[in-house]
């Protein structure tokens, strides 16, 4: 095989793999957001006003509803009565009872601050790929409920403030934001409300001075926004449930308190209007981002000018509730559950504006207290805004199809947008209020639906193709592996007039239906990879024959045709319990406690060979089963920090005390010159890992005890535990002064050099997982090995024409071609593989891999380096598995890409199971979800690829113990174009 080929194939995988993940944002999550709308001022009865002049809009970020509205003991009790269970806020509560409406918001995913904010003002549900831009300022300028208005102040984070000043008319929304350095995990997040509540009544003291500001304050259409990040910032660093986060929930209900004061006291003519709801919630574990229920459900209260007056049951519990809130003892007043994007609505209803251009949100008629011609002709004017986005995305498709197939609802003669729009006035004008109300709500769902259709209006054939191409990709795959691996690279592909022409005139009908319909670039990429892979496999027919040939020759009877066609079955069901392992983790316990007994299927003469790999094995399989049975939502524990630690010391020091012993007894009889011993310097670099191993336990465990004690991270602290992160990473640089090529101190330098990052950056038991895991992959490659090694000496291996000789492939040294049980080694590299990812996260999405930890290096609230250090973390376990599989690639002779090539092939059966039930409507976890698990699936091939130039970076010059020496020599086979096998020999020195 030419290296050409190799990384020509590694390279395929990359960007085909980045290319179709990128499809899921064209076919579920394309951005709801056109333009060329018409705006239609709101109406209402002649004499009718706007129902306030002015709204103050709270948002509690991060705050989930049953902790708004739960009773809880006193956070910081003072005395016995502290502890009686009670409302933590009061006064929201109070307006709950008395004066307004209030409901539980739902929010869509992505659950973070950018999209969350954005439905809440502008009214649009932003493409999931939105929280890749969950912290910038808005890529596209989308309309709002600011832009909107006369005039909009706001208070609060310099993340969230700027995208809606930026967005809206020049000059017409102020932002008053503090400095980033007030965004400081490790101090008391109080201070990021007390500082908007602060600064907003000097706002207020300075209108009563300043004549030009109290005349711009005393216009109508205005709108205050008070943007409270502490309650977030608190969930993050001590959890939702924490005693700081509930008293955060104090600290903001009195300060709307007295906010509401200052603004009646202020303007004292009952104009005013209040909202009170959060952007989303927050898992238990202190993260958000997925559709958990935690995170999707917000409070929503809503009192003041033009807000309805609550409505209550006496004695029986209200519309609205079901077990969720019965708890909160607020059952006798009616709760009004609204989407998120219906509360823009809401507020430009209230102030009298045009509702924002995009804006999907329904009025919703329960908060407001109009009567019933008002709500009949606001429900007009939303089904009228709504429609005309449906409008413009009609004309938008319409023009680019060849054959424009319309949306039925609203086509037709008796059916056109406006003669149900002519039918609805006439209810209107003919005082059938409520027929109207119902007729309009009619048609916003209809129009919504309408949009929808136009959304989905390509879905058919763009996931067809998509299935077509990932199929096209596992058999070129397949192909490639058999044409490389089995046959060695001199099968040529054998084209013909006939299918060249087919496959050109594919792609040529393709490209013209493209270019015709404009779609995007990306969809010519799409088609490009199906055609071409199936080109490729046709071209490659002959090559497949013969590889079919070698590989299954053997199998002719019936009983050993039963064999195989159990073992695929047995196979497939592993690789999709994976991917119900997503959900339900306790499953690769099950595949963990299953592998203790692989050894036993090679007989009891095998076992009593290897009766010590044997039971390590069974004793790692067995550590190793216990993790995904432990929580996911973990908690800080600094005893379990401090076991994993001290453990991966102990391990380093008894390496430093054997390492003679152990390099020695490992080295068997390795054709070559292995040095175990006499190398000075790398015993030296090798104690100064562990040494920092040592810093890095010394420094966590005071850096935790001084967060926990909410004194922030001291700067010595800060200092050396950077120092420790980057120099222990820096570490196999310094090793090649005085290289040690044994593969066991290869693998023990790499665990040292991951040891302090995983120390540093867990908050439970990681690090003892991470020993484990280490552990397991060691025993994992002996025993691959010895099978290997007893399999050749009973001859008795799946495929024994190709086991027992050697082809030398085209660029490369000499390597035995693949088996079919080598398929066995790659499915527990798969296995593993998903391990390192799972064993101590959440299957539901990474948001569950809490920022807790990072605190202890980045106090700071910065996004992209807090998630690249946890990227890092994550990384670590896969880091281990490359450098391993190199290591078992070398001991079993096969070609260092070839086992990564077939991982890559099996594993896309995942990934196009995840692709097909993608959601994006249902349950927020639901779509939240399925979400995830295919970014997981999909992403996790592209790092095979890219982990397959870690591990041939690893095993550079690394030399390895094959246990195969025959004379001094190797069997040589070389595999002809006739698939014969030439059998030679030559010296092997891997």
């Amino acid at each position: 095989m030419a290296l050409l080929s190799r990384y020509g194939f590694l390279a395929i995988a990359v960007v085909f793999h980045v290319v179709y993940f990128l499809s899921i944002f064209d076919i579920y999550f394309v951005s709801p957001i056109v333009g060329g709308m018409r705006l239609f001022p709101p109406k209402g009865s002649a004499h009718a006003e706007a129902p306030a002049d002015r709204l103050v809009l709270f948002v509690g970020d991060g705050l989930r509803a049953d902790k708004a509205f739960q009773w809880f003991p006193e956070p910081y009790p003072q005395n016995a009565d502290d502890l009686d269970p009670r409302p933590l806020a009061p006064f929201l509560r109070s307006r709950v009872l008395h004066h307004g409406t209030f409901g539980v918001s739902h929010t869509r995913v992505p659950t973070e601050s950018r999209p969350g904010h954005v439905a809440l003002i502008a009214g649009l549900y932003e493409d999931v790929s939105a929280v890749a831009t969950g912290w910038k300022l808005n890529p596209v300028n989308f309309d709002s409920v600011f832009n909107r208005s006369r005039h909009t102040w706001s208070w609060g984070s310099p993340d969230i403030l700027p995208m809606f000043q930026q967005g809206a008319v020049p000059g017409r929304v102020d932002a008053f934001t503090y400095g980033h350095e007030f965004e400081d995990f490790s101090q008391d997040p109080l201070e990021l409300d007390y500082w908007v509540f602060n600064n907003i009544k000097d706002f207020f003291a300075e209108a009563t001075r300043n004549e030009t500001l109290n005349a711009a304050l005393r216009q109508d259409k205005l709108v205050f926004f008070l943007h409270l990040l502490g309650i977030d910032t608190s969930g993050h660093a001590y959890r939702p449930y924490s005693k700081e986060y509930l008293n955060n929930i104090k600290v903001v209900d009195k300060g709307i308190q007295e906010i509401t004061k200052l603004m009646e006291d202020f303007y004292g003519d009952g104009r005013t209007a209040f909202v009170f709801t959060a952007d989303h919630g927050m898992s238990d574990w202190g993260s958000h981002g997925d559709g958990h229920p935690d995170n999707t459900r917000t409070p929503l209260v809503a009192w003041g000018s033009g807000v309805a007056a609550p409505v209550l049951q006496r004695g029986s519990v209200a519309a609205g509730h079901d077990e969720y809130s019965l708890e909160w003892k607020m059952d006798e007043v009616q709760r009004h559950d609204v989407a998120q994007a219906d509360i823009a609505a809401l507020m430009a209803y209230l102030i009298g504006t045009e509702f924002p251009a995009n804006s999907v949100g329904e009025l919703p008629l329960a908060y407001v207290s109009s009567d019933l011609r008002d709500k009949a002709e606001a429900s007009l004017v939303n089904a009228r805004q709504i429609l005309e986005m449906y409008c413009v995305k009609e004309e938008l498709k319409k023009s680019k199809e060849i054959r424009f197939r319309p949306y039925g609802p609203l086509s037709g003669e008796n059916n056109t947008a406006e003669r149900r729009l002519s039918d609805i006035r006439t209810l209107i004008d003919t005082a059938s209020f409520e027929e109207a109300i119902e007729e309009s709500a009619a048609l916003v769902k209809t129009a919504l639906e309408g949009m929808r259709y136009f959304q989905t209006y390509d879905w058919l054939f763009l996931r067809t193709l998509i299935t077509v191409g990932y199929l096209g990709w596992m058999a070129y795959a397949l192909t490639g592996i058999i044409n490389i691996y089995v046959l060695g690279g001199e099968e040529r592909p054998s084209r013909t007039l006939s299918g060249v022409t087919f496959f050109s005139a594919m792609l040529a009908m393709l490209y013209a239906s493209f270019i015709i319909s404009k779609a995007p670039l990306t969809y010519y990429a799409y088609a490009f990879f199906p055609v071409i892979f199936w080109e490729e496999v046709y071209a490659r027919r002959h090559s497949i024959a013969i590889g079919r040939r070698i590989l299954f020759g053997h199998v002719t009877s019936g009983s050993s045709i039963a064999s195989i066609l159990v073992s695929t079955t047995a196979y497939l069901g592993i690789v999709f319990s994976l991917a119900a392992g997503y959900v339900h983790r306790e499953l690769l316990t099950l595949l963990y406690l299953l592998a203790i007994f692989w050894p036993l299927s090679y007989g009891t003469s095998f076992i009593k060979k290897n009766i010590l790999v044997a039971t390590i094995w069974a004793l790692s399989c067995l550590s190793m089963s216990i993790f995904t049975l432990l929580p996911a939502n973990k908690v800080e524990n600094i005893d379990l920090i401090m076991a994993g630690g001290v453990l991966m010391l102990v391990i380093g020091v008894a390496y430093l005390a054997l390492e003679d012993r152990i390099l020695t007894s490992w080295s068997g009889e390795c054709h070559g010159a292995i040095k175990p011993v006499g190398l000075p310097m790398s015993r030296a670099l090798t104690g100064a890992q562990v040494g920092l191993v040592l810093l890095s336990v010394v420094v966590t465990r005071s850096s935790s005890l001084s967060l926990q004690a909410k004194q922030g991270v001291p700067r010595g602290n800060l200092v050396v535990g950077w120092a420790v992160l980057v120099i222990s990473l820096l570490m196999p640089l310094a090793h090649r002064l005085q290289p040690n090529n044994h593969y066991m101190h290869r693998l023990m330098v790499m665990f040292l050099t991951c040891a302090p990052t995983f120390v540093i950056l867990t908050i439970s038991y990681e690090g003892l997982f991470y020993v484990a895991f280490s552990m397991l992959l060691v025993v994992w490659v002996n025993l691959e090995h010895k099978i290997y090694i007893f399999g050749r000496s009973k001859g008795d291996q799946v495929n024994d024409r190709v086991a027992n000789k050697r082809q030398t492939l085209s660029g490369l040294q000499a390597c035995r071609p693949l088996s079919l049980a080598d398929a066995r080694v790659a499915l527990f590299f798969f296995v593993l593989l998903q391990s390192a990812f799972f064993s101590t996260g959440n299957v539901a999405s990474v948001s569950s891999f809490s920022l807790e930890s990072v605190y202890r290096l980045m106090p700071l609230f910065d996004p992209f380096w807090q998630g690249l250090l946890l990227v890092i973390k994550l990384m670590i376990p896969f880091t281990l598995i490359s450098a391993n599989l190199g290591i078992l690639n070398k001991r079993l002779g096969v070609a260092p890409s070839a086992l990564f090539m077939v991982v890559m092939a099996v594993s896309d059966l995942l990934t196009l199971y995840f692709f097909w039930v993608v959601r994006d409507e249902g349950s927020w976890l639901e779509i939240g979800s399925t979400i995830s698990h295919f970014a997981i699936a999909s992403l996790l091939c592209v790092f095979l690829a890219l982990l397959e130039g870690v591990s041939a970076m690893f095993i550079a010059g690394v030399e390895v113990d094959n246990g195969m020496k025959q004379g001094g020599s190797l069997a040589n086979v070389r595999v002809g174009r006739t698939g014969r096998l030439d059998v030679g020999e030559v010296a092997f020195s891997p």
